[in-house]
């Protein structure tokens, strides 16, 4: 059994798996054969994997319901079934298909909510892009498989998508052709004399028409506005982010004037006497050189309001002022609505509540409670304490015991090293020795004595 695809990428042939699964071969061929596909968007285009289909009028639309199945009747012009109770059905899981190759048919499928074991599909289907995507076996029911048109598939595995996987340029079912049709059709169903014109739901979600010729803009002059429009959008918008501007889109005001052309004698006061016949003029400033002063031959001038500055933009123009021929245009500047917004955000945040940086109300930090000069503090370096804990601790001390000075005083003494403790204590320890040899060591005359009689034994 085959389907014949028409879309705007190309025909595609589908045969269908009657065999395998039943049910959901009656279902998309009932569907096809009513024209309910008619018009659909292709969605959720992942390369290489797969896209999405069978939703009339499609997911990001409000008036979508998802889709229905043939057994909930849907009317294949309107959309929208007459048996809401029916719109889903269980579809067939066959263990033998997997999604191996490229261009297999499939119903795509969601959860039961009266049973998470059990999966139900409507009119919603896929096709694969790629080869062996396990990520689809037991999600995706497999009903069919591409035989022709892979150029079609090709077609719409490298269009552009944006970030959902909608392609920017729409890419549609126009028509479905059913080649060969085994089943009776539903009690209830009726097939439309020829193929239904796109309902307004399906023309409301048009971006972008899939018959709509893109022709390439090569005008130079579109390009460089295009150029500098971007350059414009990327400049104010790191300026909102340095905090210059409110926000990046700020609208520049109304009632201020653009004056260019000047003559450099052309003074303040002129302008604004030449300028003040259209309407009360706010503030008029020549715009000079910073450093010498000289006029930059161009000024802005603010009205009281928006029709004085239209009525002076219509008459001044190309106007002889001191032998320069002006040309007057709409400010395109906020640079006053920049710094008005400046002004009000540090007014709102002000220094005495801590806002912009402002320490005048922090106390200055002190490592020591001593609030004198850098001298006296050197002179009176202590530890932090409070005077009455000091009091008390000194009431606290007996008398017998030293005083803290006392102790801090032989606290400070610093111990002998060791080397020069151990000199001391070999030193006393040869006193030690000498002083037990001399108690052992006969004196003078007792050397004398014994050598006396050593001698008178020897002559006896």
């Amino acid at each position: 059994m085959s389907v014949l695809l028409e879309t705007s990428a190309g025909d595609i042939t589908v045969d269908l798996y009657i065999n395998d699964a039943p049910r959901c071969c009656e279902n998309f061929l009932k569907l096809c054969k009513i024209k309910y596909y008619n018009y659909s968007p292709i969605y959720n285009v992942q390369a290489n994997f797969s896209f999405q289909s069978g939703d009339p009028i499609g997911p990001e639309s409000k008036d979508s319901d998802g889709g229905c199945s043939i057994w909930g009747l849907p009317d294949g012009t309107t959309k929208r079934p007459s048996r809401a109770q029916n719109a889903t059905f269980q579809p067939e899981f066959s263990r033998k298909r997997k999604h191996g190759e490229r261009g297999t048919l499939s119903m795509a499928t969601t959860v039961s909510k009266s049973n998470p074991d059990d999966r139900l599909a409507s009119s919603q289907f896929i096709i694969t892009l790629g080869d062996n995507i396990d990520q689809l076996d037991g999600k995706a029911a497999i009903f069919g498989e591409v035989v022709e048109g892979f150029d079609a598939l090709e077609k719409i595995n490298t269009a552009f998508v944006d970030q959902s996987g909608r392609p920017l340029q729409d890419i549609r079912i126009l028509h479905t052709v059913v080649l060969d049709d085994p089943y009776p059709d539903p009690s209830g169903m009726v097939d439309p004399p020829g193929s239904p014109v796109p309902s307004a739901e399906q023309r409301a979600t048009v971006r972008i028409a899939h018959d709509e010729v893109l022709a390439e803009n090569t005008d130079p002059e579109k390009l460089e506005q295009i150029r500098r429009e971007r350059e414009a959008r990327a400049q104010a918008l790191t300026l909102e982010l340095i905090g210059d501007l409110p926000f990046a889109d700020v609208t520049p005001p109304e009632q201020i004037l653009f004056v260019c052309k000047l003559n450099p004698v052309t003074q303040d006061e002129d302008l604004e006497l030449i300028f003040s016949r259209f309407g009360k003029i706010l503030s008029c400033e020549v715009i000079r050189d910073k450093k010498t002063g000289d006029s930059l031959q161009y000024a802005f001038i603010e009205f009281a309001t928006k029709e004085d500055c239209e009525r002076a933009y219509f008459k001044m123009q190309g106007v002889l002022i001191d032998d320069h021929r002006i040309h007057v245009d709409f400010s395109q500047s906020v640079s006053k609505i920049s710094a008005e917004w400046r002004s009000n955000t540090k007014s709102k945040t002000a220094r005495y509540r801590g806002g912009f940086g402002g320490i005048d109300g922090l106390e200055k930090r002190q490592q020591y409670r001593d609030s004198g000069s850098d001298r006296d503090r050197r002179r009176h370096y202590d530890y932090v304490f409070d005077k009455k804990d000091k009091s008390r601790s000194d009431d606290a001390r007996p008398a017998d015991r030293p005083s803290d000075s006392r102790r801090q005083r032989s606290r400070s003494r610093s111990p002998k090293r060791r080397s020069d403790r151990y000199a001391d204590d070999r030193r006393d320890h040869r006193r030690s020795d000498d002083y037990r040899d001399d108690r052992r060591r006969p004196s003078d005359r007792e050397r004398h004595r014994d050598s006396r009689d050593s001698r008178d034994s020897h002559r006896r």
